[in-house]
């Protein structure tokens, strides 16, 4: 699947009708008129839904006489799914990084503040020791 190809199947899926008629068809086959069903449009349009949806490649009908059912091809998604995982690696590596980078610098954070903390009671313990002596 070229770069192009995968930019139809976005933008096929940009719009929520057909990231509908998506999930509806993951559940099985159906006719047009099926898949029209629960919309407030014209058969036409649902035919244009599914034109947009056949030239990304994510569904198909058989060649033959009405009705005809619509076939989700998943395939496609397994593409688009080698797409997303390649970047969310590559995302998942750079927190990795931040993470120890954020640990390093908070354990030399820790150090400093322990080897302060022994500075100031060596000299609390210098001063005790000096006023014991006075009194």
């Amino acid at each position: 699947m070229t770069a192009d190809t995968l930019s139809r199947v976005f933008s096929a899926l940009a719009d929520p009708t057909r990231r509908d008629i998506v999930a509806r068809l993951a559940e099985g086959d159906a006719t047009v008129n099926q898949l029209a069903e629960p919309y407030r449009m014209s058969l036409q349009a649902v035919y244009k839904h599914l034109r947009v949806l056949e030239d990304a490649g994510l569904v198909s009908r058989p060649q033959g006489p009405q009705p005809r059912s619509v076939h989700l091809e998943t395939q496609v998604f397994d593409v688009m799914d080698a797409w997303i995982e390649r970047y969310r690696r590559r995302a998942e590596q750079r927190y990795r990084r931040l993470d120890a980078v954020l640990a390093a610098m908070n354990a030399t954070d820790n150090e400093t503040e322990s080897e302060s903390r022994t500075d100031e009671e060596e000299a609390g313990h210098d001063r005790d020791h000096r006023n014991n002596h006075r009194g």
